[in-house]
């Protein structure tokens, strides 16, 4: 694949560690990389956004691009609107993307919270962009009780829209799993209707950053370049 979307079910739930994970898997092969943040929101001028957390964690063979950032915590479009500035729609992505696409050999497009968040003002979405570039998603999910529905539920958007899912990764596996966590490893494949492909250890991005690099495949499946084995980690869990 050229381009891969990576969403989620929600926010703050480890999309940018995941992708920085698949940006590093995808580094160490040698291959290109740039990360696209269409909309980044909650970050003042200056500061750091998920694109160079991403960097940050891969390497600066990566290369960043935003599209807009908006200073509040919010959705895009909301946050575009409150601050007085142009929105970021689906066909500035999908351009934007394909530019990338020219020069590298991956180009992961991170987006903001869920698949179905609203970017500007006619109610395009990330998923809108996924289907204009013909890219697979990749959907991100939280461990524990709640993630199925939630999971559930963006697959149905998915395949409403005819969109490809590439798989489910488990955006932050606690170090002491309980009864929900382990079960949600045998059914979010089910409830999903994709593959199960990785599981990123809560704090993963607090490792020093060669740790992180030289881990990184470990928490992804072959799919996604990794060495990460889905069948043994649900019988770890299960022990």
């Amino acid at each position: 694949m050229t381009v891969l979307v990576v969403s989620g079910t929600g926010t703050e739930i480890g999309k940018t560690v995941v992708t920085a994970a698949l940006a590093s898997v995808a580094r160490a092969a040698g291959r290109s990389v740039a990360v696209l943040k269409p909309a980044q929101t909650g970050v003042a001028p200056g500061e750091r956004g998920d694109a160079d957390e991403v960097v940050r964690l891969a390497g600066d063979g990566v290369t960043p691009v935003e599209l807009a950032r908006f200073p509040e915590p919010l959705a895009p479009d909301t946050a575009a609107r409150r601050a007085g500035m142009a929105p970021v729609g689906p066909d500035e992505v999908a351009y934007a993307a394909g530019k990338l696409a020219d020069e590298h050999d991956l180009v992961l497009v991170e987006g903001a919270g869920g698949l179905l968040v609203r970017y500007d003002e006619e109610g395009g979405t990330l998923a809108d962009a996924a289907r204009l570039l013909g890219a697979p998603v990749l959907v991100v999910a939280p461990a524990g009780l709640g993630t199925l529905n939630m999971v559930t539920l963006t697959a149905e958007a998915l395949r409403a829209r005819g969109l490809v899912q590439a798989g489910v990764v488990v955006g932050s596996w606690p170090d002491e799993p309980g009864l929900a966590e382990r079960c949600n490893v045998t059914d979010l494949p089910k409830v999903a209707g994709a593959p199960l492909l990785g599981a990123v250890p809560a704090g993963a991005a607090a490792l020093p950053v060669d740790a992180f690099r030289a881990r990184a495949a470990q928490w992804l499946a072959p799919a996604l370049g990794g060495t990460w084995d889905a069948e043994a980690f649900a019988a770890a869990v299960r022990s």
